[in-house]
């Protein structure tokens, strides 16, 4: 038999490849992966003109654009004329896009300013009352609207319903007309940078549909739940995708294999992104299946997980040591442990497994004093602290001001939820175009109370606007005659100290201005000292004969 010489000097560091099958140490050197160049569809950041001035209702037309807003009070028409030939007793009249956006206006207001039922903020001379929504549109009004609202026709909506229980019904139908275009906006006006997140969103409701979710560990216990794609840096949501429950089909890989891969698309995004995600998602399957399409990934994994490693060599254990670390390659995914106040586990195909970094905890020395010391941690598990909050960042801008009011209608509830997506969107395109341009943006709360102003039609100052349509001629009625059939000009008596007789005035502001060839007074500047009896005419307005 052949005779094995054994070397009598000292071992020598192991390369990585002489522990296949186990896990190394953090001594143990680690090759860095091959990164997918990034390469994103379009530039990253807002997809408009940089430099323009957008007002917040602009940006937030740009989800809710007129031809959606138009399908919705389309729909919401048909709603209230069938309800009211099924017998529903009330008022009716027909909706339109800029009264659907004044109540779009009044659902941001009542985010902003709180109060315990809706019927409170039109209540008069109390304690609780608040002038602004009266000047907007009337309780009834407000109330019908919420009645009837509705995205889809009702027609196909009956012809849906037929189809309970197969392959063809849809059960994002009284949804689906908003949800697809609120969806196209948002891929639409912003390219995303390379790091994002993908994790669930609750929108709380109790409604009874076969969609709605319980999850004891999350905050909102009961609601529906969204699988979002959001921008790890600014929470920018670009794309969801709602959970309707058990599908006809089975899949493949399972559920968490199937959103990701629905959620993460090349063809609005591009290339080179790096996606970030928690251990629903986390499968060696998964991030292998992303790598071929030039994505990379990192999560925490279970390790019951198919494919993850685990009975290996050199595992840590309950004695390890605070900052231990552990980790085995596997062609493109690392699979890394960590001890700190417990086991981490987490896996990478961007990363290597340690790259000397530390962090800092407090630890008992030897005289069991608490001490900081800095300890060794993974590249992984500090790249996934960092950019592992995309969507929980997007949850707290929305979370802070949500236009949610109390519904038993489900498609209601996710339509508010478009709402406040739509809201908190524009308000980072508002920060992206600020920092673009070198100026300080305005405050979230700030940026919310101009928006809702905005759609309301109504000043900063609290009076209603009125278009420059209304400021029209017409002859005095008879009713207000004064003297031979004429009443004294406002502007001439105010402005120019002399008394001019006309037979004409505003029909909008109820104000007598000459309207002569010399002398035409609907064409001069009128101020709130000109018109102190008139609080509906703006600073800055100027009548124009039409």
């Amino acid at each position: 038999p052949a005779v094995v010489l054994r070397s009598r000097s000292p071992l020598t560091e192991a390369a990585p490849e002489t522990r296949a099958g186990q896990w190394n140490t953090e001594e143990d050197a680690d090759a860095a992966p091959v990164v997918s160049r990034f390469q994103p569809r379009r530039t990253p950041g807002p997809q408009m003109d940089l430099m323009s001035n957008h007002s917040p209702s602009e940006l937030f037309l740009l989800f809710f654009a007129a031809d959606t807003v138009k399908t919705i009070c389309d729909n919401t028409n048909r709603y209230a004329a069938k309800n009211q030939a099924n017998g529903k007793k009330y008022k009716w009249a027909e909706l339109d896009t800029e009264e659907l956006y004044r109540f779009f206006g009044l659902l941001i207001y009542m985010s902003l300013v709180q109060l315990p039922s809706v019927q409170d903020y039109w209540r008069q001379n109390h304690f609780l009352s608040v002038p602004t929504p009266a000047k907007v549109m009337t309780r009834d009004r407000f109330r019908t609207i919420m009645w009837n609202l509705h995205p889809s026709n009702p027609e196909e909506d009956v012809k849906n319903d037929k189809k309970k229980r197969t392959p063809g019904y849809d059960k994002l139908s009284r949804l689906r007309p908003v949800y697809d275009d609120i969806l196209n906006a948002c891929q639409a006006y912003y390219q995303l940078k390379r790091e994002l997140a993908v994790d669930e969103r609750m929108v709380p409701t109790k409604a009874k549909t076969g969609m709605t979710q319980y999850m004891k560990d999350k905050p909102t216990k009961w609601g529906i739940k969204l699988f979002v794609l959001a921008e790890s840096s600014s929470g920018y949501t670009v794309n969801f995708s709602l959970h309707t429950g058990k599908t006809h089909t089975a899949s493949e890989h399972g559920l968490s294999y199937d959103m990701v891969m629905k959620l993460i698309q090349p063809s609005y995004l591009g290339t080179g992104y790096h996606i970030y995600m928690d251990n629903f998602y986390t499968s060696p399957t998964l991030f292998k299946d992303l790598a071929s399409k030039m994505f990379g990934a990192c999560g925490t994994y279970r390790e019951s997980r198919k494919g993850c490693p685990k009975g290996r060599p050199s595992a840590l254990t309950k004695k390890s040591g605070r900052g231990s670390v552990r980790w085995i390659r596997e062609g493109p995914v690392v699979f890394v442990k960590w001890m700190d106040t417990r086991e981490v586990s987490v896996c990478s195909t961007i990363h290597p497994a340690f790259s000397g970094e530390t962090v800092q905890r407090r630890v008992k020395n030897e005289v069991k004093r608490w001490i900081v010391k800095d300890i060794p941690c993974p590249t992984p598990v500090m790249a996934y602290n960092k950019y592992m909050g995309g969507v929980d960042l997007s949850d707290q801008l929305i979370q802070y001001y949500s236009a949610q009011r109390k519904t038993y209608r489900w498609y209601k509830t996710m339509l508010m939820h478009l709402v406040d997506i739509a809201t908190a969107n524009a308000y980072i395109l508002h920060q992206e175009l600020c920092k673009a341009k070198g100026v300080k943006p305005m405050t979230h709360k700030d940026f919310n109370v101009e928006m809702a102003s905005q759609l309301c039609s109504v000043d900063m100052a609290g009076v209603p606007r009125r278009k420059a349509a209304e400021h029209i001629p017409v002859p005095i009625s008879a009713q207000q005659i004064a003297r031979n059939g004429r009443l004294q000009c406002r502007h001439c008596l105010r402005v120019n100290k002399v008394r001019k007789d006309t037979q004409w005035k505003c029909e909008g502001c109820d104000v007598p201005l000459c309207l002569l060839i010399d002398r035409n007074c609907f064409t001069k500047p009128l101020s709130q000292t000109t018109l102190k009896s008139i609080d509906e005419v703006d600073d800055d307005t100027t009548l124009t004969l039409l």
